[in-house]
This record gives C-alpha cells, sequence and structure tokens, in this order.
C-alpha cells in the first residue's frame, strides 16, 4: 500500500496535453499544489486552458519548462512530489522516415529520462504512467489467439515491431521499460493507466488526439460511400483522467489497468453521430468490402498489411480492474463522440452544414 500525502505537490508531465489538460483540472479543482512540466511555458496558446482553469480553482499551478528527451529536465519540477502522473509522450504518426528513431528511441529515452528524475528525487513514492490498449494488443486479428475472445490487463502487444505499428509498437516497449525500471528498487511503486480511443471534449484547441483525425473523416466526406469494418475501444477523456487521479490516490492501486467504456465500430460511431446531427453530414451507412479497401488502403494511408490484419475482426476489452480497483463508473462513449464533434464543430475543424 502507498498512502500518498494530499499536501504535498504532484507533478503531471506533459500538461498542455488532451488528457493531461484534464488531469490537472481534477487536482486543482480538488485544492492540490500541481507542478505541470510544458516544453515552453511562455507559449500562451499552450498553457492559457490551465491558467484559466487555475484562476477558478483552489488548487495552484505551476508552470516548468521541461523537454521529454532532455536529460535531468524534470529533476526540479519533481522536487518535492510524491506523486508523478507521466503523460508525456513523443506523437508522431506520420512523415517520418525512420520509425525507430522517430517513435521508438525518443519513448525509451523519454521514460529513462523522467524515471531517471525519479530516482534522483527522494520523495517520490508513486509514478502513474499513460500507457495505451495498444501495449495489449497490436492488431484486431491478435483476438483470436485469445481463448475469452476478450483482452485484458495480462496481454501485451507481441505483433508490433518499428516495421508494423511502429506507433503501438513504441507504446508497448516504452511500458516495458518502465516495469523494469521499477523493478529494479523498491522505493517508489508503478500504476499503469491502458486507456483505448479516447473522446469527448478537450480543454483547448491546441489538443493533438488521434480521435480527432477519426472524427474529421466523419465530417469531411471521407467516409461518406463507406467505412472499413474496424472496431476500437472507446472511452471518455474524463474517465481517463479521473483514473489517473484515482490511480495516484488510492492506497492499494496496482499494475495496469485498461480503461475502455465500449468497443464501438466505425458503423456504430456514425450511427451515433447521425442520431445526434442528422443527415446533413456525409456519415457512412454502409461497410466497404474488406478486398476493395485492401486495394485502395494505400490512398487512405492504411497500409495493406495493417488492412488484412485489422479488417473484420471484433475486439472486445475487460474493463473490471478499473470499475473494482478504481471505482470507475464509464459515461457513454456514443455522448463522447457526439460532444467531440460538436467542439470540432464550434472550432471549425470540421466545416458546419
Amino acid at each position: 500500500m502507498t498512502v500518498i500525502n494530499s499536501q504535498a505537490p504532484i507533478l503531471v508531465t506533459g500538461a498542455s496535453g488532451y488528457v493531461a489538460g484534464w488531469i490537472v483540472r481534477l487536482l486543482l479543482e480538488a485544492g492540490h499544489v500541481v507542478h505541470a512540466t510544458v516544453r515552453d511555458p511562455a507559449k500562451k496558446s499552450s498553457v492559457a486552458h490551465l491558467e484559466k482553469v487555475a484562476a477558478g480553482s483552489s488548487g495552484t499551478l505551476k508552470l516548468f519548462k521541461a523537454d521529454l528527451l532532455d536529460e535531468g529536465a524534470f529533476d526540479v519540477a519533481m522536487t518535492g512530489c510524491e506523486l508523478v502522473i507521466h503523460t508525456a509522450s513523443p506523437f508522431v504518426i506520420t512523415g517520418f522516415s525512420d520509425a525507430h528513431e522517430a517513435l521508438v528511441r525518443p519513448a525509451l529515452e523519454g521514460t529513462r529520462n523522467v524515471l531517471g528524475s525519479v530516482e534522483r528525487t527522494p520523495t517520490v513514492r508513486r509514478v502513474v504512467l499513460t500507457s495505451s490498449v495498444a501495449a495489449t494488443y497490436g492488431d484486431n486479428v491478435d483476438i483470436l489467439q485469445v481463448p475469452s475472445r476478450v483482452f485484458d490487463e495480462s496481454h501485451w502487444n507481441t505483433t508490433s515491431s518499428v516495421d508494423h505499428q511502429p506507433y503501438l509498437y513504441s507504446k508497448t516497449v516504452a511500458e516495458q521499460e518502465a516495469w523494469a525500471l521499477q523493478k529494479k528498487q523498491s522505493r517508489w511503486d508503478l500504476v499503469c493507466i491502458n486507456p483505448g480511443l479516447v473522446m469527448g471534449p478537450a480543454l483547448t484547441t491546441n489538443s493533438i488526439s488521434a480521435s480527432i483525425t477519426t472524427l474529421q473523416q466523419f465530417g469531411d466526406g471521407t467516409l461518406k460511400f463507406g467505412a472499413p469494418r474496424m472496431w476500437n475501444g472507446l472511452v471518455d477523456v474524463r474517465d481517463v483522467a479521473e483514473a489517473h487521479v484515482r490511480a495516484g490516490f488510492t492506497p492499494t492501486a496496482n499494475g495496469r489497468y485498461i480503461l475502455c467504456g465500449d468497443t464501438l465500430s466505425l458503423l456504430d460511431m456514425a450511427a451515433a453521430l447521425r442520431q445526434r446531427f442528422g443527415n446533413s453530414y456525409p456519415f457512412p451507412r454502409m461497410p466497404v468490402p474488406k478486398i476493395l479497401f485492401w486495394l485502395v488502403a494505400p490512398f487512405y494511408g492504411y497500409t495493406r498489411d495493417f488492412v488484412w490484419r485489422n479488417m473484420g475482426y471484433p475486439i472486445a476489452f475487460d474493463n473490471s480492474r478499473s470499475r473494482e480497483g478504481l471505482g470507475i463508473r464509464y459515461r457513454d462513449v456514443r455522448e463522447a463522440v457526439c460532444e467531440h464533434f460538436q467542439q470540432l464543430l464550434d472550432d471549425g475543424l470540421v466545416k458546419r452544414r
């Protein structure tokens, strides 16, 4: 059991991020002192939403400059902290020629740098790490190797590599590195949060997330002639933030926690959007035949290998550990999808019709 002193400051890395913003908000509203690291505290567009939340809360926000890949960059911000919530992660999906240099090495080095600061900070007692369900499986076809046909925290992604699904591979090796480093000592423990595709409103228009790309494709006509039969585990961003905070302050929290409110296909998501927004937007109604999508996949930014391994395989996740161990009561992910789409309309990222 690890009991965290609620009066001690709490470090949140990558604080300007999509999930991290909500974590900071929950902590500030609960009256905590939050040490928030960002790349550039002087860049108001990145931190204005955090300062706004702080101004209306009983908590205290202190901003620190820290780059994930700079060794020792987190030492000052971590001073006096008992709880470290590490959300910062390299986020590069396209536009690179060397996946190892763009994704894998930064993910590993970032993990080592933050945990190196933890090692040098004797007050730290717990680290809560933002991982992903990507660290539990690589492709949807992997579900066929699971007797229960349900992924849980005991599963690891063994099918991704630097050449296939390199982003998922980077999340896997980063979490594995964190566990390896934690097991070398006994002063601080580690809790990992493994969310699915995160949906729901952001606190800032500067947030980058995979959910934005997905929703933009629903609104811009990319999928108007049909959607591939692919499934994702979805979760509301507010549930993910709450899970991080509860993982930090629940003395018995341990191991990994899958965060998934429900599993929806792309057509399920489209149906939820159509029910809310009507027929003005080109939400898909029909599935695309697998062989057809396999042929045109490169034009949509997918490899044919990805399509073959992921299209047509429903998946499911066991969220019982998060419900029973952290007390998470999941919001409706269909509502989160609609709220997020509405925000994209309000922010001009999807054109109103």
